[in-house]
């Protein structure tokens, strides 16, 4: 079982120390007190009400100050040195999540405007989290051991629980942008969690989709659980299959590097899965993520984007928890810019087949953990496994 101990940062935020497995005591529990002094903290920013798109927009310009890749003697997220008092207050830890300093939402909570207008606009309410995955300042996610990539999964599926508990919450949505070209601001290897006082534009162009098909099968099917089945029986796009989750590239993808990666089960979100589920999604994630690396001399920027259901009662029994991995590398020395079709018209045009990209994903060598059983990447129908 994960361990975790609960403290406040100087200014009010909460801070929580998740430990790996197997851990006898407490990692971080004589080392939570954060002695910086820091100011209290300021009120949220603003959302204001887009007519033309019926879309709320977040209005943060306080982030204009955060922090900007900083060197390694100053990073916030290292543990905490006489040099350097981090936003971590421990001279060393497994994973950490702590509120957001600099965060686009919150940190008070609340629901939205009511009948929304031109010229609406509110307190941008609800919850911005970091997820630092290793105190160690270099590598990424792919790097870390099975223990620990479960530690993570463990910490998502909490705070998944936790902030959708709190008031006003409608989504909440964790995420990693890895690498400078997708625009990270931190070189050390985290992720961030943000809870939602609306359904975002994507995950409610999703939920209606879903809602419609789950209508038209009087709820004995869901869409996304539809689209893994006709993925895994036609085979040329699956990328791996193992007892409870199958990654494949997904039929119409977008992105020059797109996968998929579903749960056999329908759950909504990650608070949902089985202790099994999440063992088994410890490993492969991992695995993913070093076909991605694998593919390349250096390492694939990426945006991994969970979808979970959003907490709206109409779309919610719909909903089903899947991971999207994108990237804009197109080749080596080339990424995709989102330019007039894709960005003025949300018009996406792929530079790569689907098809082509699950091979090379199946192709490159991964080596195998001794932690869990081998997940067999897929291959064609009639092809060799």
């Amino acid at each position: 079982m994960t361990g975790t101990t609960s403290t406040r940062l100087s200014d009010g935020r909460e801070l929580i120390y998740f430990d790996d497995a197997g851990t006898s005591t407490p990692r971080a529990a004589e080392f939570t007190t954060d002695h910086r002094g820091l100011p209290p903290r300021g009120e949220p920013g603003e959302i204001r009400f887009d007519a033309l798109t019926e879309e709320w927009v977040a209005v943060a310009a306080h982030r204009q100050s955060r922090t900007h890749l900083p060197p390694a003697d100053q990073c916030p997220i290292c543990p905490t040195t006489g040099s350097n008092p981090s936003e971590i207050p421990a001279a060393d830890y497994d994973v950490v999540v702590f509120e957001n300093r600099f965060p686009s939402l919150g940190p008070a909570v609340g629901p939205v405007p009511d009948q929304a207008a031109w010229g609406t606009k509110g307190p941008a309410y609800g919850r911005c989290e970091v997820v630092s995955f290793t105190p160690e300042h270099t590598g990424s996610f792919s790097g870390l051991s099975e223990v620990r990539s479960r530690t993570v999964i463990e910490a998502w599926a909490q705070r998944t629980a936790a902030l959708s508990a709190l008031p006003g919450i409608k989504q909440v949505f964790p995420f990693e942008n890895r690498g400078a070209d997708i625009g990270v601001t931190l070189h050390h290897p985290h992720g961030q969690i943000y809870a939602y006082p609306y359904v975002t534009p994507r995950a409610g162009v999703l939920g209606a989709a879903a809602r419609k098909f789950y209508d038209a099968q009087d709820g004995r099917e869901t869409l996304t659980g539809s689209l893994l089945r006709a993925e895994r029986e036609d085979g040329s796009r699956m990328v791996m299959e193992g007892e409870n989750f199958s990654a494949y590239v997904p039929f119409a993808a977008r992105w020059p590097l797109e996968i998929h990666l579903v749960p056999h089960r329908h759950v909504p979100d990650l608070a949902a899965l089985s202790g099994e589920e999440k063992d088994e999604l410890a490993h492969v994630y991992l695995d993913l993520l070093k076909r991605l690396d694998a593919l390349y001399p250096t390492p694939t920027p990426y945006i991994s984007a969970w979808h979970q259901a959003p907490l709206e009662p109409a779309l919610r029994a719909a909903g089903y928890l899947h991971l999207q991995l994108t990237s804009p590398r197109r080749a080596a020395d080339k990424l995709k810019y989102l330019a007039g079709s894709e960005a003025a018209m949300g018009a996406f045009i792929n530079d790569t087949t689907p098809e082509s990209v699950a091979e090379r994903l199946r192709a490159v060598s991964v080596p195998p953990s001794a932690a869990f059983p081998a997940v067999l990447a897929a291959a064609p129908e009639g092809a060799p496994a």
